[in-house]
């Protein structure tokens, strides 16, 4: 039976994999998923394009993404990270430069993978085909956090989940709310 103990080495061995990948792609692309990612901008402009390009059902989907990033940050940085203090991984396990770049705050949840995956779901339950396209800068954001020395996997983990039931709980409240006048 698996215990906390063995998710923490667990943890220590993904986070020391990852921070060790150093294929060009990485180095190049990465950084730049971080800065997109920083305050939420990747996610506004997102919004900002399928509101623009699209009709009715692409800004329903923006506004459903915006919704369900909120929510999703809301209970990643604003309750989580209060109820529960995690130290970031430790630079021993992170061999280059991006490790002296890494927040204050408590490592525990990622809120930036929470934002993203929270966005995502919003969108892609309203609209699957933009939320296949929110997809893959949502996974590179999630990558990036591990590989940068910001969380470590589990952090990573939690954050998704958060965003996911963020993006589930967008979507379904117009009939939880209608079932419970009921």
């Amino acid at each position: 039976m698996m215990d906390l103990t063995d998710v923490r080495e667990g943890d220590r061995r993904l986070t020391r994999r990852a921070a060790h990948w150093t294929s060009p792609l990485a180095r190049r692309v990465l950084p730049a998923v971080e800065t997109a990612a920083q305050r939420t901008k990747l996610w506004w402009a997102a919004a900002a394009v399928m509101s623009a390009a699209g009709g009715y059902r692409e800004r329903k989907a923006a506004v459903a993404g915006l919704a369900a990033m909120g929510l999703a940050e809301l209970v990643s940085n604003a309750v989580c990270k209060q109820l529960y203090e995690r130290r970031r991984p430790p630079e021993e396990l992170i061999p280059h430069e991006d490790v002296h770049d890494r927040p204050d705050s408590s490592s525990f949840p990622s809120g930036h993978t929470a934002a993203a995956v929270g966005f995502t779901t919003g969108v892609a339950l309203v609209h699957p085909a933009w939320g296949a396209v929110c997809a893959v800068p949502a996974a590179a954001v999630a990558v990036q956090r591990v590989h940068s020395g910001a969380h470590y996997p589990s952090d990573v983990a939690v954050g998704a989940v958060i965003g996911l039931a963020g993006g589930w709980l967008v979507h379904e409240a117009p009939s939880l709310w209608v079932r419970a006048k009921l």
